[in-house]
């Protein structure tokens, strides 16, 4: 089945159901992985399993739902494996893939938003903040965490899933969520967040290095991801000045360099582009109750961006 691919009239139902459900295996996939990339991956390959079924399996199958779920995650579970192994090799920092606003990127057919099951994707568990909390989770404990407690799948149903015992995925889930709590920052309200985004933007693009220094937290961070193909930090910046005189670097040496705010993973963030309007980077920031900018993630990477483009 084409990934796009749309229930078409006269259709079986149980083939109908199966082919709604790619926005909810999309955004599943992506939280388990953190790229787009591979979740499209993830996604494909489940519903290659499910028309290997025989046609009177696949109708016996009460909930295909359930079925696509459970496949789509012990595939996101293997892929997490692999995939920890290829981020060893990564050259420099390793960010997720940042996504524009939901209707770009979880269906091709976007009427399929409509599904109120489906609007999970538009909340804060695509947050990039949760997102790199998550890749420091083992891959069982965040495909864990994932369908307990952004799908609310009971962990009779996750164990079969990771294969281990309801009272084991209970435990997994506790340290998954204290991994969460340990890195959770106090909530702003998207209007604050909002203000100082715009204002952490006119700061950047005039290059008023004292508006900037005072946009950003004393102890403040930076992470750029290139993946070795584009020029990028390799190392995290600290510290408020530090952070930006870096961004300030970055526009003295492209100097064509212009700023929009647009969604990122469902909060505000910046998007850099060029004189051509191509995308150079993506960039999510945590703002903090102070008013200022406690953490910046820059994703630079080209292959992480098609979306954008």
């Amino acid at each position: 089945m084409p990934i796009g691919a749309r229930p078409q009239p006269g259709e079986p139902p149980e083939l109908v159901d199966a082919i709604r459900e790619r926005s909810v295996l999309l955004g599943l996939s992506y939280r388990l992985l953190g790229s787009l990339a591979d979740a499209e991956d993830v996604v494909q390959e489940t519903y290659v399993r499910w028309y290997r079924l025989a046609e009177e399996d696949r109708r016996g199958i009460a909930h295909p739902r359930a079925w696509l779920v459970k496949t789509a995650s012990r595939i996101g579970l293997d892929t997490l494996s692999t995939a920890r192994a290829r981020r060893e090799r990564y050259v420099g920092a390793w960010l997720p893939e940042p996504l524009p606003t939901a209707s770009r990127w979880t269906s091709r057919d976007v009427s399929a938003a409509v599904d109120p099951a489906e609007r999970v994707t538009l909340d804060d568990s695509v947050s990039m903040a949760l997102l790199v909390v998550l890749e420091s989770m083992t891959p069982a404990e965040r495909v864990v965490f994932v369908l307990h407690e952004v799908f609310r799948y009971p962990y009779a149903e996750i164990a079969d899933v990771v294969g281990r015992t309801p009272a084991a995925c209970r435990q997994l889930a506790s340290s998954a969520r204290r991994r969460v709590r340990e890195q959770q920052r106090t909530p702003v309200s998207p209007a604050d967040h909002a203000a100082v985004v715009h204002s952490f933007k006119t700061a950047w693009q005039s290059g008023d290095l004292a508006a900037l220094i005072d946009l950003l937290d004393p102890d403040a961070g930076a992470i750029t991801d290139g993946g070795g193909l584009v020029s990028a930090s390799r190392e995290p910046v600290q510290g408020a000045e530090a952070v930006a005189t870096f961004l300030l670097d970055v526009v003295s040496r492209q100097p064509d360099l212009t700023l929009r705010e647009e969604l990122v993973n469902g909060e505000l963030g910046l998007v850099a582009t060029d004189s051509d309007d191509h995308t150079l980077a993506v960039i999510a920031l945590v703002t903090i109750p102070t008013g200022r900018v406690g953490q910046v993630w820059a994703v630079r990477n080209p292959q992480k961006l098609e979306v954008w483009r």
